[in-house]
């Protein structure tokens, strides 16, 4: 009961923002425009500031284990591959790149470390688990919504070129490597840089949410449900029944099968909505999966964990 509270907690909060979003354009005081300019805003600084603050302030020294690492970066890899494989089964390929994103981006830097430190009192193994997840995550993203756009064109030169250079001038890109350089050269954050950072950071889920709901078209949704029910099966139960039980053969144990849990089964990161809708793609299929992965994760996740008690992995 404890664990269903717990991950209601974390869930109920973040479904009720958009929630709060669609009640704001319902009573006039948000419309499309004002939430796409949210979106952008979002986008271009407090979510790559967000990241950035993530891994910059995580002392990889203390707690590195490569053996995780390397786990944690090839599930993601082969779950990012079996999903683009996935993709190409619908007749509607402007939904591509949004099917793929929203079947293996979780929110395991926002859920994560909360997740860990409610059941062991620390973050554990979570700054790792981010490390070897989440800048894949980003890069993909950003590689796969430029190759899938809707009006994409023949993969050309010119076409090539565009995309690497949409890639490197990221901010979502450019927030990761400025934090890991950050934290490899052990730059100390002095406090009030440290609450800038935390301070802009900290908008950018509320804002993100918020700014869906608002944009949210049930219309368009509807039309999407058989993509949209599909990934959020994935997300939450499909590759967490693929990889948790490898990851218990491989010896993982306590707060690393917490945090592989998490990375594979938790709801799909707001931040896939936000990308999506900045990098030329409806967003209609990444809201809708946001929406139910977030609103079931806290029963999925509550299984799964019950599930690791009973056979005593952690």
């Amino acid at each position: 009961m404890e664990n269903l509270i717990f991950s209601l907690n974390a869930t109920v909060p973040i479904f009720l923002m958009m929630v709060l979003g669609m009640v704001f354009r319902k009573i006039g005081w948000m419309d499309v425009e004002f939430a796409e300019k949210m979106n952008k805003f979002v986008f271009l600084v407090p979510l790559p500031v967000l990241l950035f603050s993530d891994l910059a302030t995580v002392d990889f020294e203390e707690v590195w284990n490569i053996r995780f690492v390397i786990f944690c970066f090839i599930v993601t890899f082969i779950s990012i591959a079996i999903v683009s494989g996935i993709s190409f089964l619908w007749k509607d390929r402007t939904i591509q790149g949004e099917f793929i994103q929203s079947s293996y981006r979780s929110s395991a830097a926002l859920l994560g470390i909360a997740f860990i430190q409610n059941i062991y009192g620390n973050a554990g193994m979570a700054p790792l688990m981010i490390i070897g997840s989440v800048p894949l995550y980003n890069v993909m993203a950003v590689v796969v919504l430029s190759f899938f756009q809707p009006e994409r064109k023949a993969l050309d030169r010119e076409v090539w070129k565009k995309t690497l250079k949409g890639i490197m001038t990221n901010p979502i890109i450019i927030g990761i490597v400025a934090g890991l350089i950050w934290s490899a050269l052990r730059i100390p954050m002095p406090l009030i840089l440290n609450k800038a950072v935390s301070s802009i950071g900290a908008v950018a889920t509320p804002m993100g949410l918020m700014a869906m709901g608002a944009a949210f078209d049930f219309k368009k949704a509807m039309g999407k449900v058989k993509p949209a029910v599909t990934a959020a099966f994935i997300k939450l139960i499909g590759f967490v029944a693929i990889f948790l039980p490898l990851a218990a053969y491989l010896g993982f144990r306590r707060e690393e099968l917490i945090a592989i849990l998490v990375m594979l089964g938790s709801a799909t990161t707001v931040s896939s909505f936000v990308m999506a809708k900045n990098m030329g793609h409806e967003g209609v299929l990444s809201s809708s999966v946001v929406m139910l992965t977030t609103l079931f994760s806290a029963f999925t996740l509550t299984g799964w964990l019950y599930l690791l008690k009973s056979l005593a992995l952690i």
